[in-house]
């Protein structure tokens, strides 16, 4: 999966997550009433277990949850 794609996963319904700041080709995003998540953006492909990281254990999603927004 593209960076840009999980990116656009976090920010749309239900996570509603927003980039609240960059460093260089580090993305910050937040959402109220969850914890806040940083990733690299670069334009290579992100591993599985690189998106399963961010969403289950940085946004707290469970397995099932996460399956459903991909």
């Amino acid at each position: 999966m593209k960076a840009r794609r999980l990116l656009a996963v976090l920010m749309r319904e239900p996570l509603n997550y927003r980039v609240v700041r960059q460093t260089g080709s580090h993305r910050t995003l937040r959402a109220p009433g969850r914890p806040q998540v940083t990733f690299a953006f670069h334009s290579r492909e992100l591993r599985p277990r690189e998106v399963r990281h961010v969403l289950l254990r940085e946004v707290g999603l469970a397995e099932s949850e996460a399956l459903d927004l991909l």
